[in-house]
């Protein structure tokens, strides 16, 4: 079977610390796609459905300008900062 190598691609990401000062900054950089609710923390529409984003996650703008969530474990190994 052939084996491939993703593509090394910048993005820009923000880690969701939990607080409204964080979702707030999150939540204009997102351009609004990215929203704060009280009760559920941040949730964001993306091209799967809405996803709920908890306390330590990272949120990316992928290369097409969508927003996906990616858990700090993940986010550690697939990522170098630049």
């Amino acid at each position: 079977m052939p084996k491939f190598r993703k593509k090394p691609v910048v993005i820009e990401a923000v880690q969701f610390d939990g607080s409204a000062l964080k979702a707030a900054e999150i939540e204009a950089w997102s351009g609004g796609k990215c929203c704060y609710t009280d009760s559920d923390g941040m949730v964001i529409d993306t091209l799967e459905g809405r996803l709920y984003v908890s306390d330590g996650d990272w949120i990316i703008r992928g290369v097409q300008g969508e927003f996906y969530p990616c858990k700090p474990d993940i986010f550690a190994l697939t990522y170098d900062e630049v």
